[in-house]
């Protein structure tokens, strides 16, 4: 999240745990509620990750009606570039966000670049999710009975066996964990794979290619350390740019300009200023 006290401050933002047996496949469920008297955007920088999402919103029918609420039900790919959505009115959100790699097993008729950078009806990825999966989902004021909807909705389409998913999972939690891996010739030495085999990995079970992966938990990172700075103790960027395995600071304020909008320094002013 960009600026995450700022949108935490307007809704109501949860993180639950899926059911044991999706817990290789998931990072986590995500519910938000909101209630507001004025629109507000948010903006997130996404993850290498595909979304399943149900939302219900007061309305925000593609008919324009106005009044009422429209659910929603959506596969939503990798997000190439900085997410912003407009809040309004009230509404409320399910998500599960699945680990890089762990979508495939659920959808396998599909290589999971098919979805990157779309926001698809839940029906092209489970042909047979009926009507009422976002009702199911989304009816609950309880959180618990929401979980429980999600985690009936994903055991009856899956997980399907594949080791490739297994393996791609693996290689983006190295990615994440080890910071020293700052090359995609590094990570295939790691992998044991080719450059080229793990491309087409990465294309099949991630839905973009390891570099990408490797940029964006980059930002992650240099956002993750705006936010903790203070108008006091900013972050050495230069520090940053060369623990991240930038070359100097003005590769990483590039891709962080890119991805966020504005340049780090601004960014972490803006965070800590009253």
């Amino acid at each position: 999240m960009v600026d995450a006290a700022e949108l935490l401050a307007r809704v109501r933002f949860r993180r639950h745990a899926p059911a044991p047996e999706l817990r290789p496949y998931l990072e986590h469920y995500w519910f938000i509620d909101w209630d507001l008297t004025e629109p507000y955007a948010s903006h997130v920088v996404p993850h290498p990750s595909v979304n399943v999402v149900f939302g219900r919103e007061e309305g925000s029918g593609d008919s324009g009606e106005s009044g009422g609420f429209v659910d929603s039900a959506v596969v939503s790919g990798i997000g190439l570039d900085l997410f912003t959505k407009k809040l309004t009115g009230r509404g409320r959100v399910c998500g599960a966000q699945f680990r890089p790699g762990g979508f495939r097993p659920f959808a396998p008729a599909w290589p999971v670049s098919h979805w990157t950078g779309r926001t698809a009806p839940l029906t092209e990825a489970f042909p047979d999710a009926g009507r009422g999966a976002a009702s199911g989902v989304l009816g609950p004021d309880e959180d618990h009975a929401r979980v429980a909807a999600l985690d009936a909705f994903l055991l009856a389409h899956g997980p399907a066996t594949d080791p490739a998913a297994d393996e791609a999972m693996a290689l983006v939690d190295l990615v994440r964990g080890d910071r020293t891996v700052r090359r995609v010739s590094a990570l295939a030495r790691a992998a044991g794979l080719s450059a080229r085999s793990l491309q087409r990995l990465f294309a099949s079970h991630v839905g973009v290619g390891p570099k990408w992966v490797i940029l964006r938990y980059r930002i992650h990172e240099a956002l993750e350390r705006a936010a903790s700075g203070s108008a006091a103790a900013p972050p050495d960027w230069a520090l940053l740019a060369a623990e991240l395995g930038y070359s100097d600071q003005a590769h990483l304020v590039r891709d962080f300009t890119a991805t966020v909008g504005v340049p780090p320094t601004a960014y972490a002013r803006a965070l800590s200023d009253p």
